[in-house]
């Protein structure tokens, strides 16, 4: 169409909201966030083991119901993809928690997903393709890790004008997610090829809002012990970059992978429905959240005070 959404969104649209991060967040926060190695630990596991492992067997289940089987097929699919290069970071900036974290953990699972998601396709669907890793490695590089740099060097630069005038940082990465989700909307309805039964529809699609509903809630619950030594901050970006998965790098994957499969398009359709799914529940959830970090931070800050002693 007219947007150009192969070159908008892939490049342009992706490299936009990295380099407003990196030109928004403070250089000594985003060294600090990478020590945060339990941190790090936590979401790559969860979003890479437990998250496919667990709808496989989830689907152990569903394969005995009348479901499309290449719905089905679909949904594991989601599992298996890395966390997203931009909606988990612009929700966890949106709710006010470490955002960072939520910056490294997008990028590196990114990275990571490159390798380990095609063997996890093959593991669980055993489909089996020459997946170009060094273009979509180049690809990343080009539009996460480069913007995110030139963000920071110029923050050095004009730090004092951005400190002083607070330019709308939060805005500007909503805009660009926004026009981000309608290309993906019309690349669902768009397609001619879909050949969908609307019961299977309807149950997938409340199927995706259970499991992201489970998953958040599940990460939330573990995230919060008093022995996991996460802040309230933490808990945010682990919230959303556990439970999202990526649509930028997920359906150029799946068309790799599966490549002259008939049915890819079935297979397509849970990523293209979870991927604004995950977006519009993040936004409903965002004053929730908020609201529960910054009480919850509060309260933290009232423990640690120094009692003062009462004079007799």
């Amino acid at each position: 169409g007219p947007l150009k959404p192969e070159i908008t969104i892939t490049y342009i649209a992706v490299s936009a909201i990295f380099f407003n991060s990196g030109l928004s967040l403070k250089t000594e926060e985003l060294t600090s966030a990478l020590m945060h190695v339990k941190l790090h630990l936590f979401v790559q596991i969860f979003t890479l083991v437990f998250f496919p492992t667990a709808i496989w067997l989830f689907l152990q289940l569903l394969s005995i119901t009348p479901i499309n089987e290449w719905l089905l097929k679909g949904l594991q699919t989601v599992g298996c993809m890395p966390p997203p290069v931009s909606s988990a970071v612009i929700l966890t900036k949106a709710v006010g928690g470490n955002e960072a974290a939520a910056i490294f953990n997008s990028a590196f699972g990114s990275f990571l997903g490159i390798v380990i998601t095609p063997l996890l396709l093959l593991l669980f669907l055993g489909s089996s393709s020459s997946v170009p890793f060094t273009s979509i490695f180049s690809q990343l590089f080009m539009t996460v890790v480069v913007p995110l740099i030139i963000g920071q060097i110029v923050r050095r630069y004009i730090k004092d004008w951005l400190e002083r005038k607070k330019p709308p940082f939060g805005a500007i990465s909503s805009c660009v997610l926004l026009m981000i989700i309608y290309t993906t909307f019309c690349d669902t309805f768009a397609n001619p090829n879909i050949d969908l039964d609307k019961f299977s529809l309807i149950i997938i699609v409340f199927i995706i809002f259970s499991i992201q509903m489970s998953f958040m809630f599940l990460t939330f619950l573990f995230s919060t012990r008093s022995d996991s030594g996460f802040t309230p901050a933490d808990t945010v970006a682990i919230i959303f970059c556990s439970t999202h998965k990526s649509l930028t790098l997920g359906i150029p994957m799946l068309k790799i992978v599966f490549a002259g499969y008939e049915h890819l398009s079935l297979i397509s359709v849970p990523l293209l429905i979870y991927h604004p799914a995950q977006i519009l529940l993040g936004s409903l959830l965002v004053p929730t959240i908020k609201s529960w970090m910054v009480s919850r931070q509060k309260a933290l800050k009232l423990t640690r005070q120094p009692k003062v002693p009462v004079k007799v």
